[in-house]
Formats: C-alpha cells, sequence, structure tokens
C-alpha cells in the first residue's frame, strides 16, 4: 500500500525526498509543476521549451536531492532557480541564435581558416559552459570521455561504476545538452 503524502507539508516532503522517497518527489513535482511552467511560459512565449525547462529543473532536483541546501521555502527556491534557469537559456538562444546567423553566413559566402578556427573557439566555448552546468557526476563522465577520449570501459574502470551507467550517464548529458545549444552541439558532436 502506498504512502499518502499529499498533506504533508513542504518541509516534510523535503525531507522525504532527500531520502530517495519517489513519492515524496512525486507530490511535490504534482504541486509545483503547473505554476513553475505558466511563470517559464510568461517569461519564454514557448510551450515547449517551458515544460522543457521545467523538467530538467526537476531532473536536477532529484540528481541532487541527497545535497539540496535550501535556504528559503522550497517553493521560493523553486521559482528563483527557475527564473535563473530561463535567464540563462535566453542567454545562451541569443548567443546560438548569434552565431547560427554567423554559421549561415559562411556557408553562403564560405569560409576562411581563421573564420573557421574563430568559430570553432567560440563553439567550444558555448559548449564548455553548458557542461559546466551538468550535475558533476554526469559533467566528470561527459568530460572523460569527450575531452579525455576515455571509452566507456575506461571510464567505468576508473570511477567504479558500471558501463550501463557510463552509457546512460552520456546520454542524459546529451538530451540536457542539445536542446539548450542546438546546433552548437551538433556540430561538436559530430565531429567527434
Amino acid at each position: 500500500m502506498m504512502a499518502d503524502y499529499s498533506k504533508h507539508s513542504e518541509n516534510e516532503l523535503l525531507s522525504l525526498l532527500q531520502g530517495g522517497n519517489q513519492q515524496a518527489f512525486g507530490v511535490l513535482y504534482n504541486r509545483y509543476k503547473a505554476p513553475l511552467y505558466l511563470h517559464a511560459f510568461r517569461m519564454l512565449q514557448d510551450d515547449e521549451e517551458a515544460r522543457d525547462i521545467v523538467q530538467e529543473l526537476f531532473s536536477v532536483i532529484w540528481a541532487r536531492r541527497e545535497s539540496l541546501k535550501i535556504s528559503t521555502t522550497f517553493e521560493g527556491y523553486l521559482f528563483s532557480t527557475i527564473k535563473n534557469r530561463i535567464l540563462n537559456f535566453i542567454a545562451h538562444r541569443k548567443v546560438v541564435d548569434r552565431y547560427t546567423k554567423y554559421l549561415s553566413t559562411f556557408v553562403e559566402e564560405g569560409i576562411s581558416g581563421e573564420d573557421e578556427r574563430f568559430v570553432n573557439r567560440e563553439l567550444l566555448a558555448i559548449i564548455q559552459e553548458e557542461v559546466a552546468m551538468l550535475p558533476p557526476k554526469m559533467r566528470e563522465v561527459f568530460e572523460m570521455s569527450r575531452y579525455e577520449g576515455m571509452s566507456n570501459k575506461e571510464i567505468a574502470a576508473r570511477l567504479g561504476i558500471s558501463d550501463l551507467t557510463v552509457k546512460k550517464q552520456l546520454n542524459n548529458a546529451a538530451k540536457i545538452l542539445k536542446p539548450k545549444i542546438g546546433l552548437c552541439v551538433a556540430l561538436f558532436l559530430s565531429q567527434l
């Protein structure tokens, strides 16, 4: 029989969440997903992006549940965090849009060696910023794979985790990174 956590206080649910209780997490998710979505939609004016940013926030909360440090109310934490994520998303979207236009110009007019090196440096800088925002374990696995050129087996051996865990971490990193920086990640990953 499943416990009914719907009447639990925010603090009780948060304590259960930090202990890994999925039902408590589900109650918190259901309690806050709609207001967070409406807030995100008002700022982004895009249904899919608003849903994605809310989903990503809760994914990160679950991944970091044991180490969450919340100095305000959970609701205050959620709205502050989503506001920052939205502002980062908007800033990165502007950068990506600018470089997408820049790349389109090169496709139409051609690209010189110096310009290509500049574009590659800029794309890499954008990607590195996004990678730095991944959850710590996921970032470590991603960096070992992409920057150090290690195989899944090598990463698993070094970190003492399974190959499957490495593969899941890399897939999750790709799911987080691709929508955020779209074309930039696609170009970067296609060169690997």
